[in-house]
């Protein structure tokens, strides 16, 4: 019996140690949720995100466990991003300013017309402002990067846009409370529509086109229900990539360090080249179908430009007036400036 209790305990023992062992390791891996609203199949998951949480895995030698939840999960709704990180529902994500509206005025500002031409500058323009002036209104999250995309076109069904005049009665799917007012400056009805419902609206016949850069005329197969687009070139919007704050804090030091190495400055540069390369299948896939693409000529844009002035003035007006955003003029001179900068 005695005999036969050893035999027992040196098989049982070192196996509930091990065991023991196990769930330790297990105890000590990281497990973060990221989630963002587009299909896994975009540019942004794929290239950018993925990429991103892999790097992160990879240089914590597997301390850190990311598990991406994109656009059609339960975490990947559009509307919710920032209340989800910010309240540690999730404890990163990437969100687009504009939805819901009215969240971020003084972000919104960036939004204005002719402020931004390209990803790279509109990402710049904007990490540079936020220490300072954005900062404030994003608060509970650890801010790992904001960024734009390539100023964008307007593109329609059924009806060709080469003027002002063309837009007038159109319902134009927008992505921002300020494009919404340029919009309706140049004579369009704006309406507010996630990504994802575009291609049903615009195929029922609820809306007459959308504004969107290239990239999402392809990732939302949108080249399929569109006939015309115009290289307006007027306006970007803005995104964030963010980390609960409280979880960013509670992450050891070593951990936090390769964060903050994967994110700001390194990351921001990151976008434009990016952006660049998403963009070409959405328009290769319209040319492919044989839509008609024109660029703003440089007399409209001019006429674009001074329609477009007292809409931003009046758009500063009531961010001081309406949103307590004292400093409104303040921000949009400097955005002007960085713009000019680092547009070069």
């Amino acid at each position: 019996m005695k005999l036969l209790n050893k035999i027992i305990g040196a098989v049982v023992l070192p196996a509930m140690l091990l065991g023991t062992a196990g769930a330790a390791v297990s105890a000590d891996v990281i497990e973060l949720k990221l989630s963002h609203y587009v299909p896994a199949g975009h540019g942004m998951h794929r290239d950018f995100m993925e990429p991103w949480a892999r790097e992160l895995e990879k240089r914590t030698n597997g301390q850190v466990k990311v598990t991406i939840h994109p656009g059609g999960t339960q975490l990947g709704v559009i509307t919710k991003q920032y209340d989800q990180v910010r309240s540690g529902i999730v404890d990163i994500a990437m969100g687009l300013h504009g939805i819901p509206r009215g969240r971020f005025p003084r972000t919104s500002i960036t939004d204005l017309p002719f402020l931004a031409e390209t990803a790279d500058g509109a990402s710049k323009v904007l990490w540079a402002l936020y220490p300072k002036y954005l900062a404030e209104e994003h608060p509970g999250v650890k801010m790992l990067a904001l960024f734009g995309h390539n100023a964008g076109l307007i593109h329609t069904k059924g009806r060709q846009v080469k003027t002002m005049e063309d837009l007038k009665g159109l319902r134009i799917r927008t992505p921002s409370a300020a494009a919404s007012e340029m919009l309706t400056f140049l004579g369009a009805t704006p309406q507010g529509l996630p990504p994802t419902q575009v291609y049903e609206s615009i195929q029922k016949g609820v809306l007459d086109g959308t504004l969107f850069p290239w990239d999402p005329v392809n990732s939302f197969k949108l080249f399929e229900v569109l006939d015309y687009h115009l290289d307006a070139g007027v306006y970007s919007v803005s995104f964030y990539f963010a980390m609960n704050q409280k979880k960013y804090d509670s992450l050891p030091e070593d951990v936090r360090a390769v964060i903050d190495d994967m994110s700001g400055d390194a990351l921001v540069a990151k976008f434009g080249p990016w952006w660049d390369a998403w963009d070409v299948p959405g328009r290769e896939k319209a040319e492919g179908r044989g839509n008609t693409i024109v660029k703003l000529s440089p007399q409209e844009r001019q006429r674009w430009r001074d329609a477009l002035a007292p809409m931003a003035d009046a758009w500063l007006t009531k961010l001081e007036s309406e949103s307590g955003v004292a400093n409104a003029r303040e921000i949009y001179s400097e955005a002007q400036r960085l713009s000019a900068e680092f547009e070069k």
